[in-house]
């Protein structure tokens, strides 16, 4: 581990004069090369001089152990020091572990009415304002690619992207299928009906991440349904593109520009392909351990929202929080970090066995 570290901060060092380089500096785009390579290290470079600091104060204070006068005050230190450095012993392995490359990625959000009509719709709704609410919490930009309104204010279906620092980190813990067990408005003798969403988040890509052919690409144009005013029902500005090699179709009708439709229909595609070219790289590391709670499979029931107890569980962790309210309106933190937490300690378990 140290030789790594090592071996990093050296780097860290070489980089630091590269971008105070008058040459380098002329040259933007070799200039912002090394300004992110500099920042993704500075976080684990810094937690290092700070170990390393403490292993110094320790060795300071064993050697003033022999002074009378200075005992006391040595001993005092001794134990400071040695208190600390296996917390950041265990920061520095947690910041060695392997950094999902698609965290900084916005997302794509894809929300579905499962099992339980209506009301399965209804709920399709309130988890896309949760995660909106989410957004601005974030100050994250949220824009809607497609919808499929149901005449009661749910969504059969809705897709969104979020372009902010870090989006994909955090919500790629919410893909798989969020359950809800509620008393509908509609029930009039209050029993408590069960239904299913399925959210898929997917980090967006560039062109160069996955090639698609434009041969294999069919495109059909239609008119928008649903809000948009005269002009957006009037023009056959929502696209359609479907994949034929895969089958795969992604649509857009929430622009007015036929071509801006084509272009986030074309984002959504390259997500989703994006998505499966994962997958078949990831099963074919079959030595590799991969942390359950990272890789949310859109089919796996992640998560139960309980109306009546006010709970919400998280199968994966097997936490509850009780304050539906306050996590409807956005306060998703806490189950996130402890997510997060959840998902580092067993890729660290992973790596000690």
């Amino acid at each position: 581990m140290f030789q790594k570290l090592d071996a990093v901060e050296k780097r860290y060092e070489e980089l630091t004069k590269l971008i105070s380089d008058p040459e380098i500096i002329a040259n933007q785009s070799e200039w912002q090369k090394y300004m992110k390579e500099h920042a993704s290290i500075s976080e684990l470079v810094e937690k290092y001089r700070e170990y390393k600091k403490v292993n110094q104060q320790i060795e300071e204070a064993k050697a003033m152990l022999d002074d009378k006068e200075l005992k006391e005050l040595a001993q005092l230190e001794l134990e400071e020091a040695r208190e600390k450095l296996p917390k950041i012993e265990e920061e520095l392995k947690i910041l060695l572990l392997p950094k999902d490359p698609n965290d900084d990625k916005n997302v794509i959000c894809e929300i579905r009415a499962g099992a339980g009509g209506e009301e399965a719709a209804l709920f399709a709704g309130t988890l896309f304002r949760m995660y909106s609410m989410y957004a601005e919490r974030k100050h994250w930009k949220l824009e809607i690619l497609n919808e499929n309104e149901t005449g009661l204010g749910g969504y059969k279906e809705i897709s969104f992207m979020i372009t902010g620092k870090g989006a994909y980190s955090r919500l790629k813990y919410e893909s798989g299928v969020h359950r809800v067990q509620r008393v509908p408005d509609t029930e009039s003798s209050g029993r408590i009906h069960t239904s299913t969403v399925t959210v898929a988040v997917l980090p967006e890509v560039e062109d160069v991440e996955v090639e698609i052919n434009p041969a294999d690409v069919k495109m059909e144009v239609f008119r928008a349904s649903g809000a948009g005013g005269q002009h957006i029902n009037k023009t056959s500005s929502a696209v359609r593109l479907i994949h034929i090699p895969t089958g795969m179709v992604a649509e857009c009708q929430t622009e007015r520009s036929q071509v801006q439709n084509r272009e986030y229909a074309m984002r959504m595609l390259r997500s989703r392909l994006f998505e499966i070219k994962q997958r078949e790289q990831d099963e074919k590391i079959a030595n590799e351990r991969k942390s359950q709670v990272g890789h949310g499979d859109r089919s796996e029931k992640i998560r139960t929202y309980n109306y009546p107890q006010g709970r919400i569980t998280d199968h994966r962790i097997g936490l509850s929080i009780y304050q539906m309210e306050d996590f409807l309106n956005g306060n998703l933190d806490e189950m996130i970090d402890s997510l997060i937490t959840a998902d580092r300690a067993e890729k660290l378990k992973g790596d000690e066995e």
